[in-house]
C-alpha cells in the first residue's frame, strides 16, 4: 500500500452519529466490524465509542429509534456477506479440483510411442 502524501486527515465526528453508530453496533445479529464498514470507520474507532457508550462518557442528546428497515438491512447484509464468503470458497476449491482432474487426465493418457495399447492382435 503507498504511502499516503500529505498531512494525515484526522475527522471528527459529533456526538449524535458516534451515538447512532453505538446504537446500530448494539443491533443482535449485527457485529461491530459491520456497523464499522458501513460508517467507514475503524473498528476499534467503534469499539472506543461502545466503552465511552458504556462508561457514561457519551450520553445521547435525544432518544434516537433505529427504524426497522435499517435494523432488518443490516442483517440482511450479514447474511449476503456470509453467502458470499461461502461460494468464493466454493469457488476456489471447484477451481482447484479442475485443476487436479486435468492434471490426473494428462498423466493417464497413453504415450504416443505406441506402448501404451493393448488392442493389437499378435
Amino acid at each position: 500500500m503507498p504511502k499516503a502524501i500529505g498531512p494525515r486527515k484526522v475527522r471528527s465526528y459529533g456526538t449524535a452519529f458516534r451515538v447512532r453508530a453505538v446504537q446500530l453496533s448494539h443491533i443482535p445479529g449485527v457485529q461491530v466490524q459491520d456497523v464499522a464498514k458501513a460508517l467507514e470507520i475503524h473498528p476499534f474507532l467503534l469499539s472506543k465509542w461502545r466503552k465511552q457508550f458504556r462508561e457514561g462518557l457519551l450520553v445521547p442528546t435525544d432518544e434516537i429509534v433505529i427504524d426497522s428497515k435499517t435494523n432488518s438491512e443490516l442483517k440482511r447484509l450479514r447474511v449476503l456477506e456470509r453467502e458470499h464468503a461461502i461460494l468464493k470458497e466454493e469457488h476456489a476449491l471447484l477451481k482447484k479440483a479442475i485443476r487436479f482432474c486435468s492434471e490426473r487426465k494428462q498423466k493417464s493418457l497413453p504415450s504416443s510411442n505406441g506402448t501404451g495399447d493393448d488392442t493389437t492382435s499378435s
